[in-house]
């Protein structure tokens, strides 16, 4: 299996960046929150954003109601950690 870095500077692949797609991830800086690519030199943003597409967010709803819709993705969100040993 032939694998596409998307990212070089975290070694993120297109399957990677196309998982957090269908996690409900629906620009760049998303992307980025769930895995740091695109946070580096930047030079792989305007990739990122080619895979996106410029179709309709498939969660576009909850972004706009400020809900979180990385929170399925396999990767804790910064910060989870903590508020789970504080509990």
């Amino acid at each position: 299996m032939s694998r596409v870095f998307v990212c070089s500077c975290f070694g993120i692949t297109e399957q990677q960046v196309k998982k957090h797609v269908e996690g409900g991830a629906c620009s760049p800086r998303q992307i980025a929150s769930a895995c740091k690519a695109g946070t580096d030199c930047g030079s792989c943003v305007r990739r990122i954003q080619a895979l996106l597409g410029r179709g309709a967010c498939p969660r576009g709803e909850l972004v706009d109601q400020g809900a979180s819709v990385l929170s399925s993705i396999d990767e804790p969100a910064l910060g989870e950690s903590a508020l789970e040993e504080a509990a």
